[in-house]
């Protein structure tokens, strides 16, 4: 069964990592990919591979700049220009960048703010009347460092607050348009994504109950029951795939 089919997905930071897992997953489930990232080659690249594997379905790149608000509108022109009708907006898009408080600058705050919870405001904003109109939902991709029960780490001064300021705009989301669309939070733990250079993982591993890394696989298939009808009755849910790492 294919429970995305007829669904057209729309995908932020969708050119590697767990976005680029999530537009594969989401393409075997029947639907079809509007993956919106920073790099063309990345994107063109993600295109043809979906358009490989599902040549039935549609797949294409949009270039978009998700620190400006007007580059924003012009992407949402842009997808319904190409005819796109998007059913599921999934706000993956963020950084992972930490600082001593002492290193903390103005412009670091600015950026790490406008990805991790500003693309995901004037996303929603761009597309919540095409959502509503189509009865269709919104994923947002925060981290456990997000959670008030997970307090964690000497550096994510910026990221923690950013990714509990994105849940709590999902949940304000899910309460105030629960009669149109859902509204539903992803809060991933440490995964084996590129943010991750050096693939040492060993002082990582002792904090995870499962005892192994998360891969993006892991998330993408979480998303992918969040998405569905099988979760038509789910909305407002904060959903962590940690291997435990938040007990």
């Amino acid at each position: 069964m294919q429970r995305l089919q007829g669904k057209t997905i729309l995908i932020t930071g969708a050119t590697s990592g767990l976005g680029k897992a999530m537009a594969h997953r989401f393409a075997e489930e029947g639907a079809s990919i509007a993956a919106v990232g920073r790099s063309r080659e990345r994107g063109e690249r993600l295109a043809e591979e979906l358009a490989v594997r599902f040549p039935a379905n549609r797949a294409r790149f949009f270039p978009c700049d998700l620190t400006d608000a007007d580059a924003i509108a012009e992407l949402r022109e842009e997808v319904a220009a190409s005819g796109f009708a998007i059913d599921i907006l999934v706000n993956n898009a963020g950084v992972f960048q930490t600082y001593l408080l002492e290193e903390i600058t103005p412009e670091a705050y600015d950026h790490v703010f406008r990805i991790n919870v500003g693309a995901a405001i004037f996303m929603t904003q761009a597309f919540i009347a095409e959502l509503c109109e189509r009865h269709g939902n919104i994923l947002n991709v925060a981290s456990i460092g997000g959670l008030q029960s997970h307090i964690a780490g000497s550096r994510q001064y910026l990221y923690a607050p950013s990714k509990a300021a994105l849940i709590e705009f999902s949940q304000l989301c899910a309460k105030n348009y629960a009669k149109s669309i859902r509204v539903n939070c992803l809060c991933p733990g440490p995964n084996d994504t590129p943010i991750y250079e050096n693939k040492d993982f060993s002082r990582i591993l002792p904090s995870i109950p499962m005892g192994r890394m998360g891969q993006p696989i892991d998330v993408a298939r979480a998303a992918c029951f969040l998405v569905s009808e099988e979760a038509s009755y789910i909305t407002g849910a904060v959903l962590t795939v940690d291997g435990g790492s938040s007990i």
